[in-house]
């Protein structure tokens, strides 16, 4: 527990847990290089079909441990500081990631969790990203992934002012997938995870998201996807999981996937 960070495995579904309560899982080095090596592990794993990212209530994170008062953001020595300490983020994954944003998100806790394909947020909870109001400015890619998510406006109201909003008002930003009282999000995150594990192929769900995300990254056009759409559709048709998928659905059962991203994986539009 050093870390700050657990993990559990179960029925194909990752869950990671953001795990300070007494510090409102304030974040430290020492837990995003711990998220980082987590993701990581969880990525290699064919057992493992999709990740929950959650944390210990009564929050989410509270943001950067500020125990080092107004020294926390002192200049640091050497050249190790990165403002994107969790590598990889959750978008470089091939398995969904769902951010089960159970309490407060502030700073660097709402900034991890915009990088999740699904955020699922708390409604009474407070949110912000109000680096700008301690002398420093927002991180772990939040400038890209807040405006790619919600919007040029809606990041500049965000990321420009600092201010507090709660779940409602994250679902109307369009930072939010879903709003929903405290209790019931990490059980429709996990509901989601599961239905993932069971009823989706992983080498399909790979693929998508990876197009998903790089179709942002890197600008491409519709030719582009839809030329990358039919190179992906021909990776995967005529193949066991293809035949399985179709099975399943007529005969009204879960579908029993074959391909493991460990053993056939191929990067979908390689640099």
């Amino acid at each position: 527990m050093t870390t700050g960070l657990s993990v559990e495995v179960d029925s194909g579904v990752a869950v990671i847990t953001l795990d300070r309560p007494q510090q409102r899982n304030a974040f430290t080095g020492a837990m995003g290089r711990a998220l980082g090596a987590a993701y990581r592990a969880l990525d290699d794993d064919d057992a493992v079909r999709a990740i929950v990212l959650t944390g210990a209530p009564p929050a989410f994170c509270a943001g950067a441990d500020l125990g080092g008062g107004g020294d926390t953001f002192d200049a640091p020595v050497g050249e190790g500081f990165s403002a994107s300490p969790v590598n990889p983020p959750a978008f470089d994954l091939r398995k969904p990631v769902i951010a089960a944003v159970n309490g407060h998100a502030i700073g660097i806790g709402l900034t991890i969790a915009m990088q999740a394909d699904i955020r699922i947020f708390a409604e009474d909870a407070k949110y912000a990203i109000p680096q700008v109001r301690l002398g420093v400015l927002p991180d772990a890619m939040a400038h890209w992934t807040v405006p790619h998510i919600a919007g040029m406006a809606a990041a500049a109201d965000i990321l420009l002012t600092g201010r507090t909003f709660d779940g409602a008002e994250a679902l109307r930003l369009g930072l939010a997938s879903r709003c929903l009282p405290a209790d019931e999000v990490l059980p429709a995150a996990l509901e989601i995870a599961r239905d993932i594990a069971v009823n989706v192929a992983p080498m399909s769900v790979a693929m998508s998201k990876r197009l998903l995300w790089q179709s942002a990254q890197r600008g491409y056009g519709p030719g582009q996807v839809a030329d990358l759409e039919t190179e992906l559709h021909l990776r995967v048709m005529g193949k066991p999981d293809a035949v399985e998928g179709v099975r399943a659905f007529m005969e009204q059962r879960d579908p029993q996937w074959v391909s493991k991203l460990s053993e056939e994986w191929q990067e979908v539009a390689p640099e």
